[in-house]
């Protein structure tokens, strides 16, 4: 039997962009948040680095906005760029209040505040290496206490559900079936307002430093929907993934070279300086760039992260977290250069939204990695990522704390029905898919691209979409085909962005078209059913 949930708002995703937008709602109304995993399997918790904001009197708004635009590659929003900026130190407040314990100095007792690449002033909010777990514990602990939130883990988005707006005979979001993985079946979830928090979807590629959840599912289910995507081929690798066959995801924060690491060849020899004159403190793209051309050129495996000529105590304090986990594969960093190399890290074009968080689907937002909201544009800068999350968790609730009281009680979704299908004995057939599909963006859609490696992803995408949609019609669902559904869509609406994108521009870079364009361009992608929409999103 279809069982059916009902809320006043729906969040899909627990992250710090869902999480915080839940907490601001819930003491006025009732709020569902969903896990595709448990709570803290979610990108926030792996965060290392930490939260960019303006809290020092050495430094300025102004100077956090110019270095947010330099590092977008003259693709960010100023407006986006400055809302989410001047609304840093306020949501920073609300964290605290929450509970956040940030590194302090401990002379002054003020916060510790460390500087990233990219960053002309030191203004990262820490938790020492592992900001992003403290992050999620804070906002974790509050929403199970809260008793207007109610939390499902282990529950993941099959598709969202639309109906008729009678004000605008147009279309409206109001709510969405889910996996529930525990009892194996779709169950009907049902709001006034759904919001998408699920991340982005760096697991397309082969090489990732992301959790396994980030299979690009709203994103997806947006685009099915008829909401816009923007810049989706701006995919931000980090540059120093800690290379080990069983270390694939370990990422070393950027905050290490924050604080003085060297990227060094196997010689030994520092390369950053050759490239740009911030050395390793250049925007992620180009050091990512800069490690791919010296390993090709090389022939080499990896390059090497060496922070051995700081005080073994000084490393101890800073980065501890880093230090446990790569004793695990038998690196000392207080005396050991470490490998690395570039992985797949973070999403910077998403589904459309405003500064509200607004889709083009009425009462559907999108906050986080999951949005396009032109704060990014086409790299985005060290530790404006949590940022980010924040201001728009803040700002997607006032929207929908003015709206929501007029938006009436969804009618009645029809059950999900699968009837029809049977179980499938052949899930090998989703592993094979899963490996294409990550192996071929790898190669073609990386870090360096061409016009035939596109062409041939695209080839490639559009016979596996046919054959995922076969067996998706034909087999009962599971989380590995939902993702792999999700993935294989997102994966052809980058390579649409790609080949769309005829310059090279902060993350994109073409050997066809090496040269930026002097004119700056959103890549937005517009799908068939985009007319049944009401245009609540403009972007100039």
């Amino acid at each position: 039997m279809n069982k059916t949930h009902l809320h006043d708002i729906l969040v899909i995703g627990s992250g710090a962009a869902g999480a915080s937008l839940a907490l601001r709602l819930a003491d006025h109304y009732r709020v569902a948040v969903l896990s595709k995993g448990p709570l803290n399997s979610g990108s926030t918790w792996y965060a290392q680095g930490g939260v960019a904001a303006v809290l020092d009197d050495e430094d300025s708004i102004e100077s956090h906005i110019q270095d947010t635009l330099v590092a977008g590659g003259g693709l960010c929003h100023e407006d986006a760029v400055r809302f989410t900026v001047e609304n840093g130190p306020a949501v920073i407040t609300w964290l605290v209040e929450q509970g956040m314990d940030f590194t302090r100095d401990p002379g002054t007792g003020d916060f510790h505040l460390t500087r990233e690449g990219g960053h002309s002033h030191r203004r990262i909010l820490h938790t020492a290496d592992a900001t992003g777990k403290a992050v999620s514990s804070t906002l974790i602990e509050q929403m199970l206490a809260h008793p207007n939130i109610e939390v499902f883990e282990d529950h993941i988005i099959v598709d969202l559900i639309t109906q008729s707006d009678h004000n605008s005979r147009k279309l409206r979001c109001s709510g969405a079936y889910v996996l529930d993985r525990a009892k194996d079946t779709v169950c009907t979830f049902q709001a006034r307002c759904v919001v998408l928090a699920t991340g982005g979807a760096s697991k397309v590629y082969l090489y990732s430093t992301s959790p396994d959840g980030a299979s690009g599912d709203g994103i997806a289910a947006a685009w099915r929907k008829g909401c816009r995507v923007a810049n989706l081929e701006f995919n931000q690798f980090h540059p120093t993934c800690l290379y080990h066959p069983q270390a694939r995801s370990f990422l070393l924060t950027e905050a290490l070279r924050g604080e003085g690491a060297y990227l060094r060849l196997p010689d030994g020899e520092r390369f950053m300086p050759r490239f740009h004159e911030l050395a390793e403190l250049a925007p992620r793209d180009i050091v990512a760039r800069a490690i791919d051309h010296e390993m090709k050129r090389l022939g080499s495996e990896c390059v090497y992260l060496d922070i051995t000529h700081k005080s073994p105590d000084f490393i101890q304090s800073h980065f501890p977290t880093i230090r446990e986990e790569c004793l695990k594969y038998g690196f000392d960093i207080t005396r050991d250069r470490v490998p690395v190399v570039p992985a797949a890290h973070y999403t910077c074009g998403g589904v459309l939204t405003d500064l509200q968080g607004r889709t083009d689907l009425k009462n559907l937002y999108a906050i986080g990695e999951t949005a396009s909201t032109g704060l990014h544009g086409a790299n985005r800068m060290a530790s404006n990522s949590l940022l980010e999350c924040l201001v728009f968790g803040w700002s997607a609730s006032e929207h929908i704390r003015q709206v929501i009281d007029s938006i009436p009680t969804p009618e009645k979704a029809p059950p999900w029905d699968e009837s029809r299908v049977t179980h499938s004995d052949e899930d090998v057939v989703i592993s094979h898919n899963w490996e294409e599909l990550r192996s071929f963006m790898w190669d073609y859609v990386g870090i360096v691209r061409t016009r035939k490696r596109l062409e041939r992803a695209e080839h490639r995408i559009k016979m596996l979409i046919r054959e995922i949609h076969e067996y998706y019609s034909n087999y009962k669902i599971s989380r590995d085909l939902i993702e792999l559904r999700n993935l294989a869509l997102v994966a052809q609406l980058i390579i649409r962005s790609a080949q769309q994108r005829r310059e090279s521009r902060g993350l994109h870079y073409t050997l066809d078209h090496p040269q930026q364009s002097p004119i700056a361009q959103d890549t937005i992608l517009v799908p068939t059913n985009f007319a049944a929409q009401d245009i609540i999103v403009s972007r100039p």
